[in-house]
């Protein structure tokens, strides 16, 4: 199969968000066995569950990213972005299930966090609206 490197890429990185949930997994079991209520800390618990779906919705960014009409260096940017902002999200809950801060990290925002969030919703809406766009334009609208 021949691939581009742009779809590769977004593949390695679907591959590498999934080995991380693996790893979590491992985390919030170990949490659960050695909990007196056996259940691991919500944010490593949400850690978790987050890297298994960002990491399938990695492998859908991959497939637009193959069959979409834009060129190499857009099919690049376009899912980084969005790949950048599921991993900063994992990170934070990683963060919070190690520190055991908080349950609820809305609850008492830090400075930024609003800013944040906003970013967080143009970055991974619009990287994909760039992808989706060119399948779009590459299969209904083009030629």
């Amino acid at each position: 199969m021949d691939l581009g490197v742009d779809t590769e890429l977004t593949l390695l990185a679907a591959g590498l968000i999934f080995l991380a949930a693996l790893g979590l997994g491992v985390w919030k079991y170990r949490q659960m066995t050695t909990s007196a209520d056996h259940l691991a800390h919500p944010y490593v618990d949400i850690a978790h569950r987050s890297a298994l779906l960002y990491a399938f919705a990695t492998l859908l960014l991959a497939v637009f990213v193959e069959l979409s009409a834009w060129p190499t260096p857009v099919n690049l940017v376009a899912p980084a972005v969005v790949v950048v902002f599921f991993v900063g999200a994992i990170a934070s809950y990683v963060w919070h299930g190690a520190a055991r801060d908080t349950t609820n990290q809305f609850a008492h925002p830090v400075r930024g966090t609003g800013a944040a969030m906003v970013a967080l919703i143009a970055g991974e809406m619009g990287g994909f609206a760039v992808l989706l766009s060119g399948f779009v334009w590459g299969t209904f609208l083009a030629g």
